[in-house]
């Protein structure tokens, strides 16, 4: 016998078929409890092991997928990331995670890459909207499934929240707490994915409760804490007046809340702020922030879950689009 005991050694010794052992390690059916339990110890035994990597590699198959994604800077991401590794353990899959850069500048060569190493799937995270990054996942070959992005021009199915319905929703609760003068600190102008649709939902909102709407009231970030500070910062030395603001995302409503407190102002007795997403940022803030949450570890669980249906199935699964609720805490007020 040769000093590697192959699949052939450890049927012989546990006095079964080939086929049979090769049921076994590929987790299949055809056998009894009992012959899984001798083949299992006539591999221990015999110091047997099971070459999955070379045996997907032959099959065109390695168990791995990628995740691309902007940067993790926030629980925003690590919550969907938490969720899609979870189900890929679930399925015995590995997960490797590219951090393309916010502005997606890293994608071509990420993908490059990875179509080397033959991933069976890809996830792109929260996307830039940007065509030309579009156009690379599309045309890869590579099978893919979008979370919390969409593509506007390329059939990739995707999952993720009603941008525009949750804004509304955002907008709507601070009008039914009595607020009727709403700033709102928005996303990049440019951002068809989000940004637009989360404006869009608020405008609406003031629009279907005849209130007007001051453009003088919206002010533009990039979705972080430093653009929102610089954002609030300027809303509030605009000396316009306002009693509430939706923020496009928790860093930038917490953003809002520092501003506040380096005016000499306080939340919500001065202003109240409802954010976006109900990140770990949310629960920690001073005071804690009333926000728009998203199913984020459910998405990434429910991307993944997409992705291995279209690789197992070879069918395009239908882009989904999941629940949403309000998280009452502690920075808004009744007016």
């Amino acid at each position: 016998m040769s000093n590697s005991p192959t699949i052939k050694d450890v049927a012989a010794k546990a006095n079964v078929s080939v086929a049979t052992v090769s049921r076994v390690l590929n987790g299949l059916s055809g056998f009894s409890v009992e012959t899984e339990k001798k083949v299992r110890e006539a591999m221990a035994s015999l110091g047997y092991q099971y070459n999955a990597i070379a045996r997907n590699l032959k099959m065109k198959k390695t168990n791995t997928i990628a995740v691309l994604i902007p940067r993790v800077e926030t629980t925003f991401y690590l919550n969907i990331l938490n969720g899609i590794e979870d189900a890929a353990n679930d399925q015995n899959y590995s997960m490797m995670v590219c951090h393309v850069g916010i502005s997606g500048s890293r994608t071509r060569e990420y993908i490059k890459m990875l179509t080397e190493r033959q991933v069976d799937g890809i996830i792109g995270c929260s996307l830039p909207p940007d065509e030309g990054i579009d156009k690379l996942i599309a045309e890869s070959g590579v099978p893919c499934v979008l979370v919390s992005t969409l593509s506007t021009r390329y059939s990739i199915p995707y999952i993720r929240v009603d941008d525009c319905e949750a804004a509304y929703a955002a907008t709507s609760y601070l009008i039914a707490k009595g607020h009727k003068s709403i700033a709102m600190l928005a996303g990049t102008k440019d951002d068809v994915v989000a940004g637009k649709l989360r404006l869009e939902g608020y405008q609406k909102a003031l629009a279907d409760h005849r209130l007007p709407m001051d453009e003088e009231l919206i002010e533009y970030t990039g979705f972080s804490y430093e653009t929102g500070l610089q954002a609030a910062r300027k809303l509030l030395k605009s000396q316009k007046k306002f009693t509430g603001i939706v923020a496009c995302c928790d860093e930038v409503a917490v953003a809002a809340i520092m501003a506040a407190y380096e005016s000499g102002l306080s939340v919500p007795e001065d202003f109240s702020i409802i954010g976006y997403d109900n990140t770990r940022t949310a629960e920690m803030a001073i005071p804690p922030l009333t926000t728009v949450s998203q199913p984020l570890y459910e998405m990434g669980k429910r991307a993944f879950q997409m992705l291995t249906g279209l690789l197992e199935n070879g069918i395009r699964p239908e882009s989904e689009i999941m629940p949403f609720e309000i998280v009452e805490r502690k920075s808004v007020r009744q007016v």
